[in-house]
C-alpha cells in the first residue's frame, strides 16, 4: 500500500500507482471508496486508509451511446458505445466505473453478478494521458 493521505483527491494519485483505495471506520467498521477523513455513516474521524483487492461483481450497468465530451474525444459514439457499471467490491462498497473487454454486440453475455476485477486504462489527448479506473471480466 502506498503512503497516500485519506483525502479524496489522493484517489487519483492511487490510480496512477494502479491502486484502488478507500477507507474503513475504526468505530463502526463502515468501508467507503474513495477514502475519506470522516466516516459518512457515523461521522467518526477514526478512519484508516484501505487498499482494495480489486475483486467485485457487476450489480447493474448501462450502455452509453451519446457520450460526454471527454468520452467522445476518446473515440466513443453511437457506433462505438461503452459500458458503465456499478461494481460491488469484495470489501463491501459499490463504485461506478467503465467496464471494458465485454462484447456490447452480445448483451446476453453481460450478466448481473458476473465477477470483475479492477484495472487501469490510459486516456488522453495532445500527448497528455491520465490513468482511469475501470473493471474487466475476472
Amino acid at each position: 500500500m502506498s503512503e497516500l493521505k485519506l483525502e479524496a483527491k489522493e484517489f487519483q494519485k492511487g490510480l496512477e500507482q494502479e491502486e484502488l483505495a478507500g477507507s474503513k471506520c475504526l468505530d463502526c467498521g463502515f468501508v467507503t471508496v474513495p477514502q475519506r477523513y470522516i466516516c459518512p455513516k457515523c461521522h467518526s474521524s477514526k478512519v484508516e486508509r484501505l487498499s482494495f483487492s480489486g475483486k467485485g461483481t457487476l450489480s447493474t450497468y448501462t450502455v452509453i451511446y451519446c457520450p460526454p465530451t471527454e468520452m467522445a474525444e476518446a473515440g466513443y459514439d453511437a457506433k462505438n458505445p461503452y459500458l458503465v457499471g456499478i461494481v460491488k467490491l469484495e470489501e463491501g462498497p459499490s463504485i461506478s466505473a467503465q467496464v471494458v473487454d465485454l462484447d456490447l454486440q452480445k448483451p446476453p453475455e453481460i450478466r448481473i453478478g458476473q465477477p470483475l476485477k479492477f484495472t487501469v486504462i490510459e486516456r488522453g489527448s495532445n500527448g497528455s494521458t491520465k490513468k482511469i479506473m475501470a473493471f474487466k471480466p475476472a
